[in-house]
């Protein structure tokens, strides 16, 4: 890649908008275009990572690192020059769709009562948690209309997942969650596959830039089992959004010594806790300490909250949690 595409694509990209993109909030501006906050790339206890928005540059007093869009990124999600590129490639094309997108399912949600009612079932109630998450709903129909009207070519659409091959919205009937690159769908009708992302990975650990900080984390498997987690208190809890971590979460989760309690689902035939033993094992590898929270047979903690379980409860099985 040329000097000059790399230029181009750091001014396609200012550094300040990517870094609120992935929740990075400045504690206090220094002068014009200059902002002080705490650094995501090492554990801070008080704000040290300076932002120069003029020049799309960073630097950190307490960890030493800098530089530009691409080398954060490199840093950030621990990844090598080549790799960097090709996610600013993707978040420059996705991001904006992306956030259109979210933006109409969570209008979307509170207009269908079907929607609503499906995350009471689901212990889901909390309008602050609904707004944490961005949770939204996709009664399908509409999504293709709003995007070409914001001026999106169809062929964007269908590149992204957001539409099929022949046109139609992709997501209908879901409840939707936006990831970090990507939407996960869960549907509300027992006649379609449960699950849906767009293609490409799911990406990182769930609302992993609000959690990392934290020396104990709750690792679980769905974002309806983090969705009650959070709503009871418990905001040191991400989600693997299923049992197996793929090579960046994993990394994140070695990131620095930490405690980790899986709560995995102990599912009736043993596919949750033995993800969840086999996981605490490599983790170990790393120096993680790691326990083990033991739920009720057939339960995952989205169905201990929903059957009447309840913050006191769920602290008693982290405290009797095993390695």
């Amino acid at each position: 890649m040329s000097r000059q595409a790399l230029d181009e694509l750091k001014q396609q990209i200012p550094l300040l908008d990517y870094l609120q993109a992935h929740n990075w909030q400045p504690a206090r501006q220094l002068s014009r275009g200059r902002w002080m906050g705490l650094c995501p790339l090492h554990s801070d206890q008080k704000p040290s990572f300076l932002v120069d928005s003029t020049k799309s540059l960073f630097y950190c007093y307490g960890c030493g690192r800098g530089g530009d869009v691409i080398r954060f990124v490199e840093l950030y999600r621990q990844v090598k020059f080549p790799q960097a590129l090709a996610l600013l490639h993707q978040w420059r094309g996705l991001a904006p769709l992306l956030h259109q997108a979210t933006g109409f399912y969570c209008m979307q949600l509170h207009r269908h009562g079907e929607a609503v009612e499906y995350l009471h079932q689901r212990g889901v109630r909390s309008p602050e948690l609904i707004e944490h998450m961005r949770i939204g709903y996709a009664a399908g129909g509409g999504l293709r209309g709003w995007l070409t009207q914001l001026g999106y070519p169809l062929q964007a659409l269908r590149q992204a997942g957001l539409v099929t091959a022949v046109g139609y919205d992709a997501y209908v009937h879901r409840i939707v969650f936006p990831l970090e690159a990507n939407l996960y769908g869960r549907s509300l009708s027992a006649s379609a596959p449960p699950h849906r992302f767009l293609p490409g990975s799911k990406g990182g650990l769930y609302a992993w830039e609000q959690v990392w900080r934290y020396p104990e984390v709750i690792l679980v498997e769905g974002l309806f089992d983090y969705a009650v987690l959070w709503q009871a208190g418990f905001h040191n809890v991400t989600c693997s959004m299923g049992s197996h971590l793929n090579l960046h979460q994993y990394q994140q989760l070695c990131d620095r010594p930490r405690t980790v309690y899986l709560g995995f689902d102990a599912d009736t035939n043993g596919s949750g806790q033995q993800a969840a033993q086999s996981l605490a094992c490599r983790l170990r590898e790393q120096g993680m300490s790691v326990r083990r929270v033991s739920l009720p047979d057939g339960h995952d903690p989205n169905s201990f909250f929903v059957e009447n379980g309840d913050a006191r409860q769920f602290q008693s099985l982290l405290e009797a949690a095993l390695p």
